[in-house]
C-alpha cells in the first residue's frame, strides 16, 4: 500500500470510528475505559553495570494518550529506564518483562522498539545537520517512486506533518541553518513521520525560550488528543505541573510512587525525589556592594552592541534576556574565547587585554559554559584530571606534576562538591548531569577563580542538585568572588541576582536591582521583549 492509500484508509478508520461513537456503539463510559488503557507496562525490570545497580526490580504502567511525566534527581535511573524501553540497552537476563499494546518481551532492539511505535527525542538530537529536513523525518525508510526517491511526495507530507504541527518550517532547508528549538520540532516531526505510538521526551525544553516552550506543550496537547502517549522528563517541576496527567517519582533506581499530578504538591514531589526536606530553594544572601572586580565599558561584537557595566566582590550580576540576546556572547568575549570588536575590560582597576582563555585564567577568570559536554569537561578524561587542568603549571615543576599535592587539592574539592562516584580515577563521561557540572565548578574553585562566569549553571539538573550548587553560589560571594550569570529561569534570576542587565538583541535595554520595586518578573520579561 503506498503511503497516500495509506493516509486515506486511515482517515476513513478514523471516520468510521467517529461514527460508531456517535450511533451509541461505544458509549462515554466505554470510552473513558478505553483512555485508561495500558499501551506500555513494565514489570521487574533491572539493570546492573559493574558496581551499580542502575534500576531495581522497577514496574510501571503507561497509559494510552497520557502524558507520564518521570522525575528524580540525577542518577535515579530516568535515563537508564528510557533506553531500556527504546532497545538501546538490555535489562539484567531473567530480570523482567516489557509489554507493549499485549505483546510480551524480555528485552527490544531498537529495531523492534521502533517497529512497535517507540520514538525517543534525546537531549542530544539525532539529526543530520547536512541534508534536508524531510531527507532527516524520512531518514531510512524514503518513500519511492519506479524505484527513486519520491522528494515531492517527501516534501508534500513533511509539509502536512508541519502543517498539523502548527510550526512554520521549510522542508527543503539544511538542518543545520535551524535553531535549536526548531532541531527540537523536527525530531518530534519524525517521530510523527514514523507514526510513533508512545513518544519519550528527555528534557525537552532545556533549550527553549518561554514562547517555544508554550509552542511544544501546545503541540504535546494535539498529540495527546490524537492519543499518542508522551514519557516526559524534566528537572523543570512547573512544566510538569503544567504538561502532565500523571508522575512517577524515581530514586536510586527505584519507583518511589506513581499519582495523578492534580493530587500531587510541589513540596510532595520534592520530597519523595531527594527522599527529605528541602530547606527554602535559595539560600539568604547578605547583599552588601564591595569593591569593583571587573568593568565592562561600551563592549560590541558579533550580536552584541555597546554593554557597559561593572561587577563587585560578593555580588551575583545576572545578564538577562530571551535566547539570541547576546548574553552568551558577552561572557565569550568576556572569557576570550571570542574576539571582540570594541570596548574595553578592566579587572581590578586596570585595562587588561582578554586574547585567550589562558588570559582570562592567568588573570582570575573562570567559566561554566552552557554546553558542559563538549566545552566545560573532557569527557574522556577521569574526574582527577578533569579538577587538575586549570592548577596544572600550579602543581608542576620543570616537566613533572607534583601528584601529591594534585590528589590533595582534587580531594579536597571533590569532597567539599559531594561529588558522588566509585572512583576519581572514574571517567567524567559516566557521571550523571548533576555531578559533570560539579566536577565543572571543582576545577575552577581549585584554581582559586576570583570570578566565575556561570552560564545557564544548572540546566539539566536535578532540584536537589540545584540547591547544592546554590548555596555553592552563597558561600562563594561570602568569600568576595564575584559572579556573572546567565540563567533562562526566572525563578533564578529573582532568587539569585543583585542586579539584573536586560539584553534585547544584544542590546542593554537596563538595569534592575535587587530590593527595588523595578525587581519584579514582568519588568524583567518587558525589557527582555524590547520594551525600554
Amino acid at each position: 500500500m503506498n503511503k497516500a492509500l495509506a493516509v486515506t484508509a486511515c482517515a476513513a478508520a478514523i471516520a468510521a470510528a467517529r461514527a460508531i461513537k456517535r450511533n451509541g456503539v461505544i458509549s462515554d463510559e466505554e470510552e473513558e475505559g478505553v483512555e485508561h488503557e495500558t499501551v506500555l507496562s513494565l514489570t521487574n525490570l533491572s539493570k546492573t553495570y559493574p558496581g551499580v545497580k542502575a534500576l531495581k526490580n522497577v514496574s510501571l504502567d503507561v497509559r494510552r494518550g497520557e502524558v507520564h511525566a518521570i522525575v528524580g534527581e540525577n542518577g535515579a535511573g530516568k535515563s537508564t529506564l528510557i533506553k531500556a524501553i527504546a532497545g538501546a540497552i538490555s535489562p539484567d537476563a531473567g530480570s523482567g518483562s516489557i509489554v507493549v499494546d499485549g505483546r510480551t518481551f524480555h528485552s527490544l532492539s531498537p529495531h523492534e522498539a521502533r517497529e512497535l511505535g517507540i520514538e525517543v527525542i534525546y537531549q542530544e538530537f539525532n539529526l543530520a545537520p547536512d541534508v534536508s529536513v524531510m531527507e532527516n523525518m524520512f531518514m531510512g525508510f524514503f518513500p519511492d517512486k519506479s524505484g527513486l526517491v519520491d522528494f515531492k511526495g517527501m516534501e508534500k507530507h513533511a509539509r502536512e506533518v508541519f502543517a498539523m504541527m502548527k510550526v512554520d518550517i521549510d522542508p527543503r532547508v539544511r538542518v543545520r541553518y535551524l535553531s535549536v528549538a526548531y532541531m527540537q520540532l523536527v525530531e518530534i516531526a519524525k517521530a510523527i513521520t514514523r507514526k510513533a505510538k508512545i513518544l519519550i521526551m528527555d528534557e525537552p525544553t532545556a533549550p527553549l525560550t518561554n514562547n517555544e516552550v508554550d509552542l511544544l506543550f501546545d503541540l504535546i496537547k494535539r498529540l495527546r488528543e490524537q492519543k499518542i502517549t508522551i514519557i516526559y522528563i524534566s528537572h523543570r517541576l512547573n512544566e510538569i505541573f503544567d504538561i502532565s496527567d500523571r508522575v512517577t517519582v524515581m530514586r536510586d533506581g527505584e519507583i518511589i510512587s506513581t499519582h495523578d499530578t492534580s493530587e500531587m504538591t510541589r513540596e510532595q514531589l520534592v520530597k519523595q525525589m531527594v527522599g527529605r526536606t528541602l530547606g527554602e530553594t535559595f539560600p539568604v544572601r547578605k547583599r552588601e556592594k564591595r569593591e569593583e572586580l571587573l568593568r565592562v565599558e561600551h563592549l560590541s561584537g558579533r550580536k552584541v552592541k555597546d554593554i557597559s557595566f561593572s561587577l563587585h566582590q560578593g555580588e551575583i550580576f545576572c545578564l538577562a534576556g530571551l535566547v539570541g540576546a547576546g548574553r552568551t556572547e558577552t561572557m565569550r568575549f568576556l572569557y576570550g574565547a571570542d574576539r571582540m570588536e570594541s570596548g574595553d575590560i578592566y579587572y581590578q582597576g586596570k585595562k587588561v587585554r582578554v586574547h585567550s582563555p589562558t588570559n582570562a585564567i592567568a588573570l582570575g577568570l573562570g567559566m561554566v559554559p552552557e554546553d558542559r559536554m563538549n566545552h566545560g569537561v573532557s569527557l574522556e578524561l577521569s574526574i582527577r584530571h578533569n579538577i587538575a587542568l586549570a592548577i596544572i603549571r600550579r602543581i608542576s615543576k620543570l616537566l613533572f606534576i607534583n601528584s601529591r599535592k594534585e590528589k590533595e587539592i582534587v580531594n579536597q574539592q571533590s569532597a567539599s562538591l559531594r561529588i558522588k562516584a566509585d572512583s576519581l580515577n572514574t571517567a567524567v563521561k559516566k557521571l550523571s548531569g548533576g555531578n559533570q557540572q560539579k566536577v565543572v565548578l571543582a576545577k575552577w574553585l581549585a584554581a582559586n577563580t576570583e570570578v566565575l562566569l556561570l552560564d545557564e549553571p544548572t540546566r539539566g539538573i536535578d532540584v536537589g542538585a540545584k540547591q547544592e550548587i546554590y548555596k555553592l553560589m552563597n558561600e562563594l560571594t561570602k568569600q568576595g568572588v564575584g559572579i556573572l550569570l546567565i540563567s533562562s529561569e526566572m525563578e533564578e534570576v529573582l532568587g539569585l541576582a543583585d542586579r539584573v542587565l536586560v539584553l534585547f538583541e544584544g542590546k542593554a535595554m537596563g538595569f534592575v536591582e535587587a530590593g527595588t520595586p523595578a525587581f519584579t518578573q514582568e519588568n524583567i520579561l518587558t525589557l527582555a521583549s524590547g520594551y525600554a
